[in-house]
């Protein structure tokens, strides 16, 4: 079906199709090969023809003239015909300042709303960082509802050197207005308002990219090595109240963490992930499960108690155990077998992954220290 609709087209837009075909089913058949031996998450879906946007190849559909003028190939007036368009000084100054010494690739055309759009993408070759855990420094990043994130820049042996809290309550305060605003509408009989989902959404944008932002900054500030997230699954039907669950779809965690890769790789830092499970509910100091919230007498969700009677951040808490269950990981994978299972006999608590927190990290290190 795609190529009967090319099938006036040159030669290389009918090469470029053929070759976005080939991509989809050879994606396909890796995905479904890796499923028959995991048979984690959904069965693939089977690749479905769509509209592709091929790339404008040099010299045959597309010619830069000057930096600020292109000719394209395309078909108008019922010929294939060169057009002569003009690139906006905007666009131009935004390469010219971050996109220099980078390779620039061919250009698609795409159309977005009534217009039509040269999109560009550029290459760049980093080489990421290779440091021993022993001497690497980590920012674990706990992405919370409450704040924005939390990020704790901690050494191997469990040492703090520092600690970040984003708040945006001004942006917090649109979006929650923005979506009374939406629940106002929908009350009075108005089912569909683009115009103020448009709106909600691209405040939570900016939200997202507040805080993918500051987490880069951060692990700058810090010389951080490796950027270490939660696992998180926000699939499948959402609990509490109302006005949680509505919080929860609109929070964009695995957005922020995407555009921190992106980001991060640049940089040449590393993204780690680790389990997600009782790093908010466990204290990091190990005396057990935390009760938070207003069942431990506070008026926000963002405090927490431990059994032993200290009050503490819960989103601080989290970013103490997240980066711990890394440094264990690491630990562990990193020395011999017979020395592994000596550990394991000692700190029996390293074995369960999804219970390790701070304290099991200091335990860790004081055995290891005094075997050495």
């Amino acid at each position: 079906m795609i190529l009967g609709r090319i099938s006036i087209n040159p030669s290389y837009l009918r090469r470029a199709a053929i070759a976005e075909a080939l991509g989809k089913v050879s994606s396909y058949e890796s995905n479904m090969t890796l499923w028959e031996k995991t048979h984690e998450g959904k069965r693939p879906g089977r690749p479905t023809a769509g509209y592709v946007y091929p790339a404008l190849y040099r010299d045959n559909t597309f010619v830069r003239i000057d930096e600020n003028t292109a000719k394209i190939k395309v078909w108008i007036r019922n010929t294939w015909d060169w057009v002569t368009v003009s690139l906006r000084k905007t666009d131009v100054d935004y390469i010219r300042k971050y996109c220099f010494g980078r390779k620039e690739c061919v250009p698609v055309l795409r159309k977005r709303h009534k217009y039509w759009v040269l999109s560009f993408s550029y290459e760049e070759e980093v080489r990421l960082r290779d440091v021993s855990v022993k001497d690497q420094i980590i920012l674990s990043v706990d992405l919370g509802i409450n704040s924005a994130c939390v990020c704790t820049a901690m050494h191997s042996d469990g040492t703090i050197s520092g600690r970040k809290i984003l708040h945006l309550p001004k942006e917090e305060d649109c979006l929650r207005h923005a979506l009374n605003r939406i629940k106002k509408a929908q009350q009075h009989g108005s089912r569909k308002t683009p115009g103020l989902w448009a709106r909600a959404k691209g405040i939570n944008d900016r939200i997202a990219v507040c805080t993918a932002q500051f987490i880069v900054d951060t692990a700058v500030m810090y010389d951080a090595a490796t950027i270490v997230f939660e696992s998180l699954d926000t699939r499948g039907k959402k609990k509490g109240s109302r006005s949680k669950r509505q919080r929860i779809h609109h929070w964009r965690a695995q957005y922020v963490q995407n555009m921190v890769t992106d980001k991060a790789h640049r940089l040449g830092m590393r993204i780690s992930r680790v389990n997600a499970w009782g790093t908010s509910s466990l204290a990091y100091d190990g005396s057990g499960k935390v009760i938070r919230g207003k069942e431990a007498g506070f008026k926000t969700n963002a405090m927490c108690r431990f059994p032993n009677g200290k009050e503490y951040n819960c989103d601080l808490n989290a970013s103490y155990n997240i980066g711990a269950r890394y440094y264990i990981r690491e630990i562990l994978k990193s020395v011999p077998e017979t020395e592994r299972l000596r550990i394991l006999a000692k700190v029996p608590e390293c074995s369960r992954r999804s219970t390790s927190t701070y304290a099991t990290l200091i335990n860790l290190c004081a055995e290891l220290y005094a075997a050495a």
